[in-house]
């Protein structure tokens, strides 16, 4: 059976929207994927995906 996931990413009364941003890398060595999830601010996004972490 397939698992449902159901999450908010934004909290009420804060004001600021997060997004869940997924990047993928492949290994230089291996040839294999590897994914990295982060949850930033939507102001972050673009810093996020340029690898600049917060």
């Amino acid at each position: 059976m397939a698992k449902k996931v159901v999450a908010t990413l934004k909290v009420a009364g804060k004001g600021k929207e997060f997004s869940k941003v997924i990047t993928m890398s492949k290994s230089a060595r291996t040839g294999a994927y590897s994914f990295k999830e982060l949850i930033v601010a939507n102001d972050n996004i673009k810093d996020a995906l340029a690898g600049k972490t917060l």
